[in-house]
């Protein structure tokens, strides 16, 4: 046990000594809750978790505001007749796959798109597993064509 301080050995009545328990419990009070927070890890897991996410937030618009700026920047550089003939070719390439897409659409039969339907939401569906089955016939393909060079 630690020695009292000077203020607490000389008491020199009882209402001094009631005011010294008091706050003697208030300090101790206090000492008990910043003790209980440390102890609660599932409290401070969660406050550094809004702390990341308050900060990735941040970021992300730190990194949307300098992406637009060097969109900017590149858009100013690109002369007015190449950026002209680049809207206008991705103007037709919209157009032409929106007809192609029509077109499509019509000549196919009912069972089949309704089947096309059924596999992009089963790909959908299973994201994860499609990716990694393609990731790892890429690479079969890459060990088979390094096999035979």
């Amino acid at each position: 046990m630690t020695q009292p301080s000077h203020d607490e050995r000389d008491a020199t009545g009882p209402e001094e000594l009631r005011e010294q328990v008091e706050h003697t419990r208030e300090e101790l009070g206090r000492t008990v809750e910043e003790l209980a927070a440390k102890a609660d890890v599932k409290t401070r897991a969660q406050d550094k978790a809004a702390e990341v996410r308050q900060q990735a937030a941040a970021k992300t618009e730190e990194l949307k505001a300098k992406a637009a700026r060097t969109t900017a920047q590149v858009q100013e550089r690109i002369p007015g007749p190449v950026r002209d003939k680049a809207a206008s070719a991705a103007e037709h390439t919209r157009a032409t796959a929106a007809q192609t897409a029509h077109l499509l659409h019509e000549k196919t039969p009912e069972p089949v798109r309704q089947k096309a339907a059924q596999g992009v939401h089963a790909a959908r569906e299973h994201r994860t597993l499609l990716l990694a089955a393609a990731g790892l016939a890429v690479l079969l393909w890459m060990a088979s064509r390094r096999t035979k060079g």
